[in-house]
Formats: C-alpha cells, structure tokens, sequence
C-alpha cells in the first residue's frame, strides 16, 4: 500500500447525493427506510418551499448530513448486475441479524423497493441487493464480525 503524502487539510464528506426525477419520492423513500428526518428548515412545504423541491437533504438524530436528494430532467436507471448502463455506486447498509434482515427486506419492499437478488438465507453472506424506486442499487446486509 503507498503511503499518504502529508498535507494540511483533506476533504471531507459532507453527504452521498442521488438523482432521481422524484427527488421527493426518493427522499421520502430512503427518510422512512433509515429512520432519517429532513435538515431543519428543507422539510417540503417549508417557507418558501415547492411540492416537488429541486434539492431535499435527510439528517440522522444527530443534525448530521447522510443523503440528499437531487432532481434531474431524465435518469435512466443503472442495469444491474450487467447490462448497458452498469451502476457507478450502491449504498451498503447494515442488519444486525437476519431477523432484522427480513424485517427490513418487507419495509423496503412496502415502499417501493424492487428486489434485484435475495440471498437471505445464505449462511455465509445473508443479503438483499434492492432497487430503490428511482433505479438506484442498494444492498442490506448482515455484518458479520
């Protein structure tokens, strides 16, 4: 592994972006899925707010940035696993158990999550790789340690 140069500052993440044409659906989408509410003041309808917002950022319990969400004119969806659009990103989240697993698979189904493959019973890998409604991959999985 190379070393890292020494420098003075570094970039830091400030959040993971996601197109979609619905901006606010997706929002909506990932905000009950995670758990997560919108940064005080961009919660849609707010003062000078629209109903279909261009820019909608989630924060955790915290007021930390985790995902915003940005409209585009058209998407066409990445084609998983193969295919030609290839995804560029996924988001990766974790399950403490396969309780959990399935309990989270039948929450992300109910909103509108399409599964793209279910490996939940898999005993050395339990996952369930998803598309969100907007087409974007995203996989739960248990974390083993």
């Amino acid at each position: 592994m190379s070393e890292t140069p020494e420098r003075s500052s570094t970039p830091r993440l400030r959040q993971v972006v996601l197109d979609a044409e619905d901006a606010l659906g997706l929002a909506e989408f990932y905000r009950q899925l995670l758990g997560l509410g919108y940064i005080e003041g961009g919660e849609p309808g707010a003062a000078g707010g629209t109903d279909a917002p261009d820019w909608l950022v989630l924060v955790d319990g915290s007021g930390a940035r985790v995902l915003a969400f940005q409209r585009v004119a058209s998407m066409l969806p990445p084609t998983w696993p193969e295919g030609p659009r290839p995804q560029m990103m996924h988001l990766d989240f974790v399950a403490e158990n396969v309780d959990d697993l399935r309990e989270q698979h039948a929450l992300a189904v109910s909103l509108g999550a399409s599964v793209l493959e279910d490996s939940t019973d898999d005993p050395e890998e339990a996952i369930v790789i998803f598309a969100d409604p907007a087409g974007h991959p995203f996989c739960i999985f248990v974390l083993e340690e």
